[in-house]
C-alpha cells in the first residue's frame, strides 16, 4: 500500500474528527438514530460491499432465500452503525453508565475461569471478532471488571489511530501491535494476564491455516493458537451482542478451550485454530445479522482452488 501524503492523512482525520465530534455532541439516542440512518444509506450506496455480503451469505447459508440474505445483510450494516454510535459516546461514559447498557454477567464456567485466572495466575486469551460490538466488549470489560491487553494492527492513518486509542484505553486497556509483539503477548499471558484478539478474518497463508468455517476451508489467523500453546493460556471465545428486546448489550461466550498439546506442533496449531473457529461460527449462527459479512472471509484459497468472489 502506497504511503499516504500528509494532506491525505490530515484530510481523512478532519473528516473523521468532524463526524465523530458531531456524534459525540449528540445524546446517545440521537447518535444511534443518526448512525442507523447512515447504515441504511450505506446498504444501498455501497454496492461492492453489498455484493460481497450476498456472496458470503450464499456460501454460508445456501439453504436461505435471497430475501433472508438481504435481511441479515441489512442487519450487518445496522450493527456497524451501532458500533460507530456507541464508540462516539465512550468519552462521556462512566462505569455506571456502561453497566446500564451492557449486561456483563458471567455464567458458572466463566466465573470458574476468572477464579483460575486470579488464583492460579493462568492466562486467558479471549478470541473474539466482528460480531456485535467488539469495541464495547473490550471497553465495557475494563469499565466493569478490569483493564486487559488487546492485539490490534495500527490504522494506516496515525492521527485517526491516536484518536481511537484515546477511546479504547480510557479505562486502562493496553494495546499491543499485532504485527510484531507476539513475545510480549505470550509474556503477558504467562504472567496471568488477559489478552483479547480478533480471530475471525481472512488471513494470508503465511499467517494462518485452513480450517472449516461454515463448512468451507477458510484461511484463519493461527497466532492465537500459537500464543496459547506457548503460554499455557486458556482460550475463551466471547462477544458483546445487541439484544433488541432488552435494548441492551449482552455478553455471550463459547466453550472454554484448552490448546492442543499432542507434541505435533503443526497439527496442534490446526486443531486449536479449528476449535476456536468452530466456537466463533456457533455464535455467529446465533446472531447472523450482527456479523461482518461484507468482509471477504474466504478470499485466500488453498493452492489450486479458484477464487470464490
Amino acid at each position: 500500500m502506497a504511503k499516504k501524503s500528509k494532506f491525505q492523512t490530515r484530510l481523512e482525520y478532519v473528516v473523521a474528527r468532524l463526524l465523530f465530534g458531531f456524534l459525540t455532541l449528540l445524546p446517545r439516542g440521537g447518535a444511534l438514530l443518526v448512525c442507523k440512518m447512515i447504515s441504511r444509506v450505506g446498504y444501498h450506496a455501497l454496492g461492492s460491499l453489498r455484493r460481497v455480503g450476498f456472496r458470503n451469505l450464499e456460501l454460508a447459508f445456501p439453504e436461505m432465500s435471497r430475501d433472508e440474505h438481504a435481511r441479515i445483510l441489512k442487519g450487518t450494516f445496522e450493527s456497524l452503525g451501532r458500533v460507530l454510535a456507541e464508540t462516539s459516546q465512550f468519552m462521556k461514559l462512566t462505569p455506571s453508565d456502561v453497566e446500564k447498557i451492557f449486561e456483563l454477567d458471567l455464567d458458572d464456567e466463566s466465573r470458574q475461569l476468572y477464579r483460575i485466572n486470579k488464583e492460579e495466575q493462568r492466562g486467558v486469551l479471549i478470541t473474539t471478532g466482528h460480531l456485535g460490538n467488539w469495541e464495547m466488549l473490550v471497553f465495557g470489560f475494563a469499565a466493569l471488571h478490569e483493564p486487559i491487553s488487546y492485539l490490534a494492527r495500527p490504522l494506516d492513518n496515525p492521527l485517526i489511530e491516536d484518536m481511537t486509542l484515546r477511546l479504547r484505553t480510557r479505562f486502562g486497556n493496553r494495546p499491543i501491535n499485532k504485527s510484531n509483539s507476539a513475545m510480549l503477548a505470550v509474556k503477558i499471558m504467562r504472567e496471568g494476564g488477559i489478552l483479547g484478539a480478533l480471530s475471525d478474518v481472512n488471513a494470508h497463508p503465511k499467517e494462518g491455516v485452513f480450517v472449516p468455517f461454515f463448512g468451507i476451508p477458510a484461511c484463519t489467523i493461527s497466532g492465537p493458537a500459537v500464543m496459547a500453546m506457548r503460554s499455557g493460556a486458556l482460550i475463551y471465545p466471547a462477544f458483546c451482542v445487541w439484544d433488541k428486546n432488552r435494548k441492551r448489550y449482552r455478553f455471550v461466550k463459547g466453550s472454554v478451550i484448552e490448546a492442543a498439546n499432542t507434541g505435533d506442533r503443526k497439527a496442534d496449531i490446526v486443531a486449536t485454530t479449528a476449535a476456536y473457529t468452530a466456537e466463533i461460527e456457533k455464535l455467529i449462527r446465533m446472531y447472523p445479522d450482527q456479523w461482518l459479512w461484507i468482509h471477504k472471509r474466504w478470499k485466500t484459497r488453498p493452492k489450486g482452488e479458484p477464487s470464490l468472489y
